[in-house]
C-alpha cells in the first residue's frame, strides 16, 4: 500500500509527462524525506510477522492445525488459493497476451502431451549403484524452464530490434526506465540498519500479526500441496513446524535488513515441482544459494527486472491452475452429495471471494475507531485464504456429520488397512526419509528431543508412530459407522484415514489371531495388536 500510494523513487515527471531520472547520490539512492518512516514501518511489520511465525512453529500450533484439517478443509482452501491469483495473472498477461499464451501453450504441450517422451542421451551414471539411470522424461522435467527461457529470449530479441511488443502503463514504464539507468554495483553486502531500524508502531504490530496469520495458512496449504503433487507421504507435524520456523527466521532477517517483504512458501514453485515431478532437496538448496548470490549482487538482481511481465503471467496461469485442480481432487474422499458438505464448500468459497471485494470497494464500512485494529481486521478480511481456511475449518468441526460423510473413512483414500502405517504408499521409514532432518543437522539436536521446543521440531521415532497408530485404531472401533460424536478430526486426518469396512481382497490377506478359539478374530497387521481392533469371525 505504501509503494502504490507514492510516486516512483527513481523517476520523476517533467511538464510533458516524460519520465526523467531523479538525482541519485552514489553509489546508490538513499531513502530520504517522507519515505523513510513509512518504509521503516513496513519493515517493522515484516519483523513482527517473523516473530509470530516463529512462535507458531516452535509452539507446535502449525502442526496441530495441519493434522486437524480433513478433506473438507483442504479442498476449498487449496482451490481458493489458486483462484485468488487470477487478478495478478490477468494483469501480467495484459501486457502482451500473445507472449503469455505462447508460454502457456508450450508448457502444456511439454508437460502433458509430450510428458512421456524420453531422450536416450539424458542418462547419467549412479556412483552409489554402479549402474546407469534410465533416461528421464526430458520435456516434462523442463516443461516450465524451457518455455520460460524461450519466451524471454524472444522478448529480448524484439527489444534489441526496437520492435514494440509490450504495453505498459505509465507507472510500470517509469519503474522500468528508472531501473535501466540505475548503475548498481556488482557486489554489495547488505547489513542490518542500513536503511534505518524497523519501527514497531501499533500499526506495524497489527499488520505484522495479520501478515503472519495469512502467510502461515498459505504456507501450510503449500506444504500439503507439494507433498500431494509429488506423491510423498503425509506431512508430519514436526516438518510443518520446522518449515514455519524457517520462514519466521527469514522474515526476521528480512525485517532487520530493511526489506519490504518476508519469506514464505511459494505456491507457484510447488505447482511447478508437480508439473515437472522433480522435487528434491538439492533443487531447493541450489535455488536458495542462487537467491543469496543475487541478494549480494545488485547488478545481477537488476536482471530480474528485465523478465517480461507477460512471462510471469503465463507461469501463474499454469501453476495456479494446478493448485485449483489439486484442491478439487480432495472432494473424492468426502461425500460431496451431502447437503452439509455442499453448504460448507459453497459458503466458504463464496464468502472468500465476496468479502474482499466488498471491503475493497467500500472501506468506510470498517471503522472501529482505532486505526491499528482497522488494519488488522482489514488485512485478514482481504485475504481469501484466511477466510476460506477459517470458515471451512470452523464449519467442518462444528456442524455434525459422520466420519464417512466428512471423508475420513473413504475407501478411495491412500491410507489402506494393513499398510503398516498411516503414511500413504509406505511405512514410517519412507516418511522419515522424505521429511527427516539432514544428517549434519540431526547430530546437533538432542538425542531425546523431549525438551521444549525440540519436542515439536524433531521427527518422531517409529515406536512413537506405531503407538499412535494403535491408539487411533482402538479409538476407531469405539464409534459406529453412522455416528458423528467426534466433531474434531482425529490427529493425522490431513488425508482420509484407513477404512474400517474391509474389501474381500484385503480380507483374504488377514490371518487368524494366535491362540484363537472357534470364534476368533482376524488381524491384518501383527503390529496393530489389540484384539478389539480386529474383525470377528462370527456374529
Amino acid at each position: 500500500m505504501v509503494l502504490s500510494s507514492r510516486p516512483s523513487l527513481g523517476a520523476s515527471m517533467d511538464r510533458n509527462g516524460t519520465a526523467m531520472a531523479s538525482a541519485c547520490p552514489a553509489p546508490h539512492c538513499t531513502v530520504a524525506g517522507s519515505w523513510a518512516a513509512p518504509l521503516q514501518e513496513v519493515s517493522g511489520a515484516v519483523l513482527v510477522s517473523g516473530l509470530v511465525q516463529l512462535v507458531l512453529g516452535v509452539s507446535g500450533v502449525c502442526g496441530w492445525a495441519a493434522r486437524h484439517c480433513g478433506p473438507m478443509v483442504l479442498a476449498p482452501s487449496l482451490s481458493i488459493i489458486g483462484l485468488s491469483a487470477y487478478k495478478e495473472a490477468a494483469f501480467f498477461c495484459s501486457t502482451n497476451w500473445v507472449v503469455a499464451l505462447l508460454l502457456v501453450l508450450l508448457t502444456v504441450t511439454f508437460s502433458q502431451h509430450l510428458g512421456s517422451c524420453r531422450l536416450p542421451f539424458c542418462a547419467w551414471p549412479q556412483a552409489w549403484r554402479g549402474s546407469m539411470e534410465p533416461s528421464v522424461p526430458t520435456l516434462r522435467t523442463f516443461s516450465v524452464l524451457l518455455p520460460f527461457a524461450g519466451v524471454c529470449t524472444i522478448c529480448a530479441i524484439l527489444n534489441h530490434l526496437n520492435i514494440p511488443w509490450e504495453s505498459l502503463d505509465l507507472a510500470m514504464a517509469q519503474l522500468s526506465w528508472a531501473n535501466s539507468t540505475f548503475h548498481a554495483p556488482w557486489v554489495r553486502i547488505p547489513y542490518a540498519g542500513e536503511w534505518g531500524w524497523p519501527l514497531l508502531t501499533p500499526r506495524a504490530l497489527a499488520v505484522g500479526i495479520a501478515m503472519a496469520i495469512s502467510c502461515s495458512m498459505n504456507s501450510v496449504g503449500c506444504y500439503v500441496l507439494c507433498g500431494r503433487l509429488l506423491r510423498a507421504p503425509r506431512l508430519p507435524p514436526d516438518a510443518c513446524n520446522r518449515g514455519l520456523c524457517t520462514e519466521g527466521l527469514g522474515s526476521l532477517l528480512a525485517g532487520l535488513l530493511g526489506a519490504l517483504g518476508g519469506t514464505a512458501a511459494s505456491i507457484a514453485n510447488a505447482c511447478a515441482a508437480g508439473l515437472t515431478q522433480t522435487g528434491s532437496r538439492l533443487s531447493v538448496q541450489v535455488s536458495a544459494l542462487a537467491c543469496v548470490v543475487l541478494g549480494m549482487s545488485p547488478r545481477l538482481a537488476g536482471l530480474l527486472t528485465r523478465i517480461p511481465l507477460a512471462a510471469h503471467g503465463g507461469v501463474l496461469c499454469v501453476t495456479y491452475a494446478v493448485a485449483v485442480g489439486t484442491g478439487i481432487s480432495y472432494f473424492q474422499y468426502a461425500d460431496i452429495d451431502s447437503g452439509r458438505n455442499i453448504f460448507i464448500v459453497g459458503f466458504a468459497m463464496f464468502m472468500a471471494l465476496l468479502v474482499p471485494r466488498w471491503f475493497g470497494t467500500a472501506l468506510a464500512h470498517l471503522a472501529t475507531g482505532w486505526v491499528p485494529l482497522d488494519l488488522l481486521f482489514l488485512s485478514l478480511l482481504m485475504a481469501p485464504v484466511v477466510l476460506t481456511g477459517s470458515l471451512s475449518f470452523l464449519l467442518e468441526n462444528t456442524v455434525s456429520g459422520t466420519l464417512e460423510e466428512r471423508g475420513l473413512l473413504s475407501e478411495l483414500g491412500p491410507w489402506r488397512a494393513g499398510a503398516g502405517s498411516r503414511h500413504p504408499h509406505g511405512e514410517t521409514g519412507k516418511a522419515n526419509q522424505a521429511y527427516g532432518l539432514p544428517a549434519g543437522l540431526s547430530r546437533l539436536l538432542p538425542s531425546s528431543c523431549k525438551a521444549f521446543p525440540c519436542c515439536f521440531l524433531c521427527p518422531r521415532s517409529e515406536e512413537e508412530e506405531e503407538k499412535e497408530d494403535v491408539e487411533e485404531a482402538t479409538e476407531e472401533v469405539t464409534t459406529a459407522p453412522g455416528e458423528g460424536t467426534h466433531l474434531l478430526p482425529k490427529p493425522g486426518s490431513g488425508e482420509p484415514q484407513p477404512p474400517r469396512r474391509t474389501s474381500e481382497t484385503e480380507m483374504a490377506e488377514w490371518r487368524p489371531w494366535p491362540g484363537s478359539a472357534a470364534c476368533g478374530y482376524l488381524m491384518g497387521d501383527e503390529r496393530c495388536a489389540p484384539k478389539a481392533a480386529c474383525k470377528p469371525l462370527c456374529s
